[in-house]
């Protein structure tokens, strides 16, 4: 995906970038900028590595003043709007970190954060000095503006996908969870959806912690119960008991709710790499009880050297009444992907029912 993406800074998109500049900053050279970007390396680069080398490239050909060169990129910031923009609170990354320079960059990130996102570019400055990135943060969290209230959720990420991982939050995850209070019944879901990823993150190192959170938040706000489900994900797919638990999944680890009657088979039962099987499953859930259930499937893939490790795919996750018969085929191709290499053996495919296994059957992997 990454190479498909890198190529939206091709030449075409760096001229426009380029008029764009020197309209506004007529000793801009163009030309030189775009040969030191566009070098004999660039080919080779990373999308984020493609970022870096134009935020790096802009400081040599804009103003050598911080506050000066800022002000060019403002005059040019509401015409660069969208993903490919990043590099412009990347910049403040790379030249703003100065402790002089710090307001500045406050205020550069508040303002690009709201045409792209400046969640990337925060975090070092996060690590340098938390307390006062985290009392801004708090600031942004009761911003008027969306954009801004999602970097405050988003900035602060202890385990943000392409970002840095804060360490300190990871350990201590309080004074995120100060920002995510504040956003908790947020009325924009492109920021509850922040904040539910914010709490998914944070309960992968503590998740006493956000159990806690649950407790407290829960069934006051219908916003805040939206975000404490998804931001509970992971749990409730390690059938962490104490969250499905308080999410109402129904405990059939109680002797008058056993599933006594649940299977799953598989054809055919031997099938090459890159082909796919089909398996058919049933159970039937006990009587006089209606039961919040969530149906998964779980594969035992075997790795490269031998060991087993099982993934857990979604079936259903509904409610039903007592008695109900539950049957259903699914299809799975054991083609291999970028993120995941399949090896000949045998592999378990099981059928869970909140987090507990009550099936299981067999397939073979054999080479091509």
């Amino acid at each position: 995906m990454e190479a498909k993406l890198k190529d939206m800074y091709n030449k075409e998109f760096l001229n426009e970038f380029t008029e764009k500049v020197h309209k506004v900053y007529s000793d801009f050279n163009s030309e030189r900028f775009l040969k030191d970007v566009m070098n004999e390396q660039w080919e080779n680069l990373s999308l984020k590595a493609r970022m870096r080398r134009i935020a790096e490239t802009l400081g040599q050909y804009l103003p050598r003043g911080y506050e000066d060169a800022l002000k060019v990129l403002y005059l040019i910031d509401e015409s660069c709007i969208g993903f490919p923009y990043l590099f412009f609170p990347d910049f403040v990354e790379v030249y703003g970190q100065d402790k002089e320079n710090w307001e500045l960059s406050m205020a550069a990130m508040e303002r690009f954060t709201q045409r792209s996102s400046s969640e990337f570019a925060i975090r070092p400055f996060i690590i340098k000095d938390p307390e006062y990135v985290m009392n801004r943060m708090m600031i942004w969290a009761k911003h008027p503006n969306e954009h801004v209230r999602r970097f405050a959720s988003e900035g602060c990420r202890p385990r943000l996908p392409w970002g840095m991982a804060l360490q300190i939050f990871k350990k201590d995850p309080s004074k995120v969870l100060d920002i995510l209070g504040q956003l908790k019944s947020d009325p924009s879901i492109y920021v509850r959806k922040s904040v539910a990823n914010n709490l998914n993150d944070i309960s992968k190192d503590n998740p006493e912690v956000v159990i806690n959170v649950v407790r407290k938040w829960i069934n006051v706000n219908p916003h805040t119960d939206w975000i404490l489900r998804k931001g509970c994900r992971t749990l409730i797919k390690n059938a962490n008991l104490e969250v499905m638990e308080l999410f109402g999944y129904t405990n059939f680890s109680n002797k008058e709710l056993q599933i006594s009657k649940a299977s799953i088979f598989v054809e055919p039962s031997e099938i090459k790499i890159g082909e796919s099987c089909e398996f058919r499953y049933e159970l039937e859930i006990p009587e006089g009880v209606e039961a919040h259930i969530r149906i998964e499937y779980g594969i035992d893939f075997v790795k490269a050297r031998g060991n087993i490790s099982r993934k857990l795919f979604l079936i259903s996750d509904k409610t039903v009444a007592g008695g109900t018969f539950i049957n259903g085929t699914k299809k799975h191709s054991f083609a291999n992907l970028t993120t995941r290499r399949h090896y000949t053996g045998e592999h378990v495919i099981a059928l869970l029912v909140n987090g507990q296994e009550k099936a299981r059957t067999v397939l073979k992997l054999v080479n091509n």
